[in-house]
């Protein structure tokens, strides 16, 4: 593998178009090496000694026949194309240190919990799934939750039901409470109706108390904004954000691993119990 030479330097505009933005938050690297070819001007071996990576790696990603996911390699991509802070954000990534103090923004041998980045839940669906099958506990934050476990085709709901014989999950679902005016904020930030979204969450709940028979199931309705949705399998935790851009399934998802000193999922597991605790139990 090629050491990496001194950082590409695009021009800040190019940093700014709407498909570079778009592919960054996405995290579709072969589209942004695209794009640095395009408003660079760089060749496909520049860009590769750039991110220490092989041409015929980074011609694989450009081409579509290889997916990025791992924090590291994304934090030697955003280095080697010497990326402003605003993208770096879009890519997931924390702010770059001043010049002076040099390297990069974090070291990720110090943060081991964090242990893989998927571009969207599409991508985390196979994990989840097969975590989910043996997991003993399910703890769930959503806003709604049809996508996860209130449909019949939902990533998590055959987990849910196990064969003769094997003992049932613990579940506990946070939703969005319908009454409370964030409900209100998040139907105005998505395009949607209060009303279609308050449906929403009641006919998760609905369908979630179907499956109160076959597992030991608690479902609470939270009224604070929606930030983080989080599925936690036992020990592993699947993360990613809503904001005003995109919903849950559409954020970029980090694969937290329980660590004896990781301050991610200790700090996700106390939101949790704190919700809870705060909620109004439906079932």
């Amino acid at each position: 593998m090629p050491a990496a030479l001194v950082p590409i330097e695009l021009p800040e505009w190019a940093w700014q178009r709407p498909e570079v933005r778009e592919a960054l938050r996405k995290r579709e690297m072969g589209a942004v090496f695209r794009r640095v070819q395009q408003y660079g001007g760089v060749s496909q071996t520049r860009i590769a000694t750039a991110v220490a990576m092989t041409q015929a790696r980074v011609n694989e990603v450009i081409n579509g026949r290889r997916e990025i996911t791992r924090l590291d390699v994304f934090e030697r991509i955003a280095d080697g194309l010497n990326m402003p802070d605003g993208a770096r954000h879009l890519l997931g990534l924390a702010a770059a240190r001043d010049a002076a103090s040099g390297g990069r923004a974090f070291d990720l041998a110090a943060f081991p919990e964090v242990v893989r980045v998927y571009a969207t839940q599409a991508s985390a669906s196979e994990d989840i799934k097969q975590l989910a099958m043996s997991a003993r506990r399910l703890d769930i934050l959503a806003v709604r939750g049809l996508g996860l476990v209130g449909l019949n085709d939902s990533l998590l709901r055959s987990s849910l039901a196990r064969p003769e014989g094997q003992q049932a999950p613990q579940v506990r679902v946070l939703l969005l409470d319908p009454e409370s005016p964030a409900l209100a904020v998040r139907a105005a930030e998505i395009g949607e109706s209060a009303e279609s979204l308050a449906g929403g969450v009641k006919l998760a709940e609905a369908r979630l108390r179907e499956l109160s028979s076959v597992c030991d199931l608690r479902v609470y309705r939270y009224r604070m904004q929606p930030t983080w949705r989080v599925i936690r399998l036992d020990g592993t935790m699947f993360v990613s954000a809503f904001d005003a851009g995109w919903e849950g399934h559409e954020s970029a998802i980090y694969k937290v691993m329980e660590a004896p000193q990781g301050p991610l999922y200790r700090g996700f597991r106390r939101m949790f119990e704190a919700m809870v605790e705060t909620g109004i139990r439906t079932i």
